[in-house]
């Protein structure tokens, strides 16, 4: 039942290595041209990993893509799936620390807002971190 199921990707994204750095409207029509080449139409929806990227970048790739018009970017529900592109700054904030406890749940929430906005298209962005959460060679 296809209905009731969730596809969980990555974004179509350059490699960490490659000296081209695609615009968020570049790689979300990139990546809506391959969900569209690539999974039904029952497919209920599409919940994206931030696969190593920055936590703006995740979230503004996902906005644009949202931007982008229905018709063009297929019947699914786009948003996010996010672990370490939500919980990055989160956690630097808090810290293991209680007196950090609501520092951390600001900076949780202004996350959940933003990406909240992307999946409607709406993010103005400017909310998170900058730098890459890529980690080489990483293994599990």
């Amino acid at each position: 039942m296809l209905e009731g199921c969730l596809l969980k990707p990555n974004m179509v994204t350059p490699g960490t290595e490659c000296p081209t750095r695609n615009t968020p409207a570049e790689i979300a029509w990139a990546t809506v041209r391959t969900l569209n080449r690539s999974i039904v139409p029952a497919m209920t929806g599409v919940v994206f990993l931030s696969g190593g990227q920055s936590e703006e970048s995740a979230s503004l790739n996902l906005n644009e893509m949202n931007k982008i018009d229905a018709k063009r970017r297929g019947p699914w529900g786009l948003s996010f799936s996010y672990g370490r592109a939500l919980q990055s700054s989160t956690l630097k904030a808090w810290g293991g620390k209680a007196e950090n406890v609501a520092e951390a749940k600001r900076v949780f929430e202004a996350r959940c807002q933003a990406n909240g906005e992307a999946t409607e298209g709406k993010y103005a962005g400017g909310t998170g971190e900058q730098a890459s959460l890529h980690v080489a060679n990483y293994t599990y």
